[in-house]
């Protein structure tokens, strides 16, 4: 952006990229807590809406069945805001694992929705995502990833590989991916936070070099990994972890002439059942972002 100052609407953009995370069986299991007797499963009088969250949380399905998934995800709830990379990740994790009909409330951060006392409750920072299964508060978007994948193991897409090799590089390349998100808030940061006329040349420059450099790793990540994914051959954690930071910063401009495996694998991507449906409504409404990458 050029001229004076900064608009609201970009003050806004940048927090939200910044901001982080019935029975119907017939069948009777072991029971996880010894709380639980068969005569409570059983009574039919106990009021069904106090009965089934307790029920679910200590319920252990019989081998080779499994609980239907809006079941599964009744008790959960996520506070997430449109447009927030980390809300993303979350939403695509409870894609994959098949995670229908769980609680979920947009917030505008426009209108400061997300320092409500409905978020505070959840995370005292008053950032977004808020997510909460039964009485399990996880409020860093890795942290519900990996919940949910562990959590949820036989349920939906396995994210997690079972080759020790792709294990290894799943767990580097989700915490590199935490370097590449703040490079890009960095660039971003200098554009949209501070004026042009009072814009420090040697900050915006070390920032646009720094994130040139960190993107140019990426690109020769997937230059070497076979499979199309950046832990392998498998879509994976990293993939739900890293894909709205690339995807973000293509959406900013970022040249795809210029970074062509990086640009394949963004493509490549947009069309995964679980990405199609979690997508940012603001931008279905408005795709491209400014041009701030295109000289990265």
């Amino acid at each position: 952006m050029r001229g004076q100052g900064v608009s609201h609407l970009s003050r806004l953009e940048l927090q939200i990229l910044g901001d982080n995370t019935k029975m119907g069986w017939g069948l009777l299991a072991p029971i996880r807590s010894q709380t639980v007797s068969r005569s409570l499963l059983y009574n039919r009088r106990l009021p069904h809406s106090s009965f089934t969250p307790y029920f679910f949380q200590h319920f252990q399905p019989p081998s080779g069945l499994t609980l239907p998934s809006e079941t599964m995800a009744k008790d959960m709830t996520l506070l997430w805001g449109s447009g927030s990379p980390p809300c993303w990740r979350v939403m695509i994790a409870l894609e994959e694992k098949n995670l229908k009909g769980y609680n979920h409330k947009l917030l505008s951060f426009d209108k400061k929705e997300h320092k409500s006392e409905e978020v505070m409750k959840m995370n005292p920072r008053g950032q977004l995502p808020a997510f909460k299964h039964g009485d399990k508060v996880l409020n860093e978007s890795y942290a519900a990833c990996l919940y949910l994948e562990n959590q949820f193991k036989s349920q939906g897409n396995k994210l997690i590989p079972d080759c020790p090799a792709e294990l290894a590089m799943m767990y580097q390349r989700m915490l590199e991916g935490l370097t590449l998100h703040q490079k890009m808030i960095d660039v971003i940061a200098c554009y949209w936070k501070v004026p042009e006329e009072k814009r420090p040349s040697s900050a915006g420059e070390w920032s646009s070099e720094s994130l040139t450099t960190e993107i140019k790793l990426w690109e020769g990540y997937l230059q070497k990994t076979s499979g199309g994914f950046l832990a392998g051959k498998t879509f994976s954690l990293a993939d739900v972890c890293v894909y709205p930071t690339i995807f973000t910063i293509f959406r900013f401009r970022l040249c795809e002439e210029r970074y062509p495996k990086l640009a394949a694998y963004y493509n490549r991507l947009k069309d995964r059942p679980s990405i199609k449906a979690s997508w940012p409504p603001t931008w279905l409404e408005n795709p491209r972002g400014e041009d701030i990458m295109k000289d990265i």
